[in-house]
């Protein structure tokens, strides 16, 4: 009997092991195959001599690296060259010479760098090409800064008024904006350097070239150097991961005004006055509290109603918190010019004039495609400019991969980087496909917005019967507990079998108990499978249970902790 131990990096958990482990007992000759997650490893048996190139190959569409055991002959360079043009052909992670395959990544935020990662970490090297700061959106101008500056606006608000004001003294905050601005910055610039700058330094098979990319033919990019002068980066698959921009919408006047996008709010060392916002985007109403409890009067223009793609009731309770809360939200208002003068913003709208400090343009995000030379290489996009992509991340171009923000899958720095991490898989011999039936959303607002799976609208249009519930949150008790019973939580569920469908959430930390909903929903479980569940008690999440058991009781006739 024959041994080969390998090194199997990749792994994550014994069920990783156990995905090794089939993948090589499929190879022709295996006769066991332990492996083993607590020591990456693979003992490999056989009869008579097994083709390494065939083990790494089975190992590495599995999605996982491999490489011999130290001690452990290598394989050959002629075994290498002889088992690579099968391997090849099914898009492996080696060129048909044995060397590495050439992947060149287009961006440096969340999607871009989990593909780069593994692809790296599955044997292929990676030239990852960035126009401006590494990290991308999320990091340096889009989800941290943004959720510490919410952060702040939300210690403030309870440092002015609190349900417990009358035996705690409230003492409104003094805001320090610039000191503010300096922690968040503080924060943004370490995370940069030991999530994104420092990684990329300390893995030799990643490549990065400062400048601006665009595709010259199908398997080369052009890049324009930030330092001056181009370069050619040639690749055997590309991924594009460029992200997205603030979408500006046709105003009169509008572009002839320094208004904000989210990038400047967050940068700005001042709250206005006056804030006024244009939009409903999620950006949009995170930003708009977080102003106003700094100090802003916030008005809100939206062209429909807040949150109008959701469940009508979560637009209904947001918009009723915000007006508590002394912001103005002026739901069908549009403006139709807009002009600077004095240092002040005036905006003419199908409901009056308006006057603000400042003006935020918060209508969405629109993929950064443009100057990229898609068409050269045959990459369709929609009528928005995002890059059309299937479950596997894959163009309509060969060898040309697509995440994130700039592809038509929903704009979630999550979602970028599980279709980086697929794509990489996919482009290195692997099958990996982006399953989004259970992707839970979060919007955070005080109290949060979250959602995952199906409305009863959406539900209606694949023709589902529907059976839903709403609890008010005054029925859970971390809720009353808390003093603050502002929100519900809705299930959906299917008809007759009571399969859970979607939930939609409006509560305080919210986005805390939506990933328990995501995996009941992913687990195929019904709200009496749900109900029946052991919640611990005095926990927000409680109210899932709470929620299912209405179904088929009063639970303001349960006593606490009623099983």
């Amino acid at each position: 009997m024959i041994t080969r131990v390998l090194d199997i990096t990749g792994m994550t958990c014994d069920a990783c092991a156990r995905h090794v482990s089939k993948a090589l007992l499929s190879v022709p000759g295996v006769q066991a195959a332990q492996v083993s997650y607590p020591e990456r490893t693979a003992r490999v048996s056989s009869a008579t001599a097994l083709d390494p190139g065939l083990l790494a190959a089975a190992v590495r569409a599995a999605g996982y690296a491999v490489t011999p055991k130290a001690g452990v002959p290598m394989a050959s360079r002629a075994e290498a060259i002889a088992s690579s043009s099968s391997v090849t052909d099914a898009g492996s992670h080696m060129q048909a010479d044995g060397s590495p395959l050439r992947i060149a990544v287009v961006g440096s935020g969340g999607g871009a760098m989990a593909a780069a990662l593994k692809a790296a970490e599955l044997g292929a090297t990676v030239t990852l090409v960035e126009r401006g700061v590494i990290g991308g959106t999320c990091v340096n101008v889009g989800c941290v800064p943004s959720k510490i500056l919410i952060r702040a606006a939300h210690i403030a608000h309870l440092r002015r008024a609190s349900p417990f004001d009358a035996g705690l003294s409230a003492t409104p905050a003094v805001v320090n904006r610039p000191r503010l601005l300096a922690q968040q910055q503080g924060l943004v610039e370490h995370l940069r350097r030991a999530k994104y700058e420092g990684i990329l330094a300390r893995i030799p098979a990643i490549t990065v070239v400062h400048g601006e990319a665009r595709f010259k033919d199908g398997h080369t990019l052009t890049v324009t150097m930030t330092e001056g002068g181009e370069r050619l980066v040639p690749f055997d698959r590309c991924l594009i991961a460029t992200g997205a921009s603030a979408s500006v919408p046709p105003v009169p006047g509008l572009k002839e005004t320094p208004y904000w996008t989210s990038t400047e709010a967050l940068a700005s060392d001042r709250i206005p006055p006056r804030l006024a916002i244009i939009g409903s985007s999620v950006v949009a109403v995170e930003l708009a509290q977080a102003f106003a409890r700094l100090g802003s009067h916030v008005t809100m223009l939206a062209r429909n109603t807040l949150f109008f793609r959701e469940d009508p009731a979560i637009g209904e309770a947001v918009t009723a918190v915000f007006r508590a809360e002394g912001m103005a939200v002026l739901p069908h208002t549009q403006a139709s010019a807009v002009s600077f003068t004095d240092g002040k913003f005036t905006l003419i709208t199908n409901h009056g004039e308006l006057r603000a400090d400042e003006l935020l343009v918060a209508t969405g995000r629109a993929p950064n495609t443009r100057g990229l030379h898609l068409d050269a290489v045959g990459v369709t996009l929609d009528a928005r400019g995002a890059i059309m992509v299937d479950d596997h991340m894959r163009t309509s171009a060969a060898d040309v991969f697509a995440t994130g923000d700039c592809t038509d899958r929903p704009q979630l720095v999550y979602v970028a980087a599980a279709g980086g991490t697929r794509a990489a898989i996919n482009m290195t011999g692997g099958d990996a496909a982006l399953d989004l039936t259970t992707m839970p959303a979060v919007v955070f607002t005080d109290p949060q917005v979250a959602t995952v799976g199906l409305t009863e609208a959406e539900a209606r249009l694949r023709n589902i019967e529907t059976d839903s519930r709403t609890l008010p949150l005054d029925a859970v008790p971390r809720a009353l507990v808390n003093f603050d019973t502002r929100g519900f939580i809705k299930l959906v569920a299917e008809a007759g079998t009571g399969r859970l469908l979607g939930v939609q959430a409006v509560a305080p930390e919210a986005g805390e108990l939506i990933q328990a909903a995501a995996l009941a929903i992913r687990g195929r479980m019904t709200v009496h499978d749900l109900a029946d569940r052991l919640f611990p008690y005095l926990t927000m999440v409680e109210g899932l249970k709470l929620a299912a058991q209405t179904f088929t009781k009063d639970v303001s006739q349960l006593s606490c902790c009623a099983g």
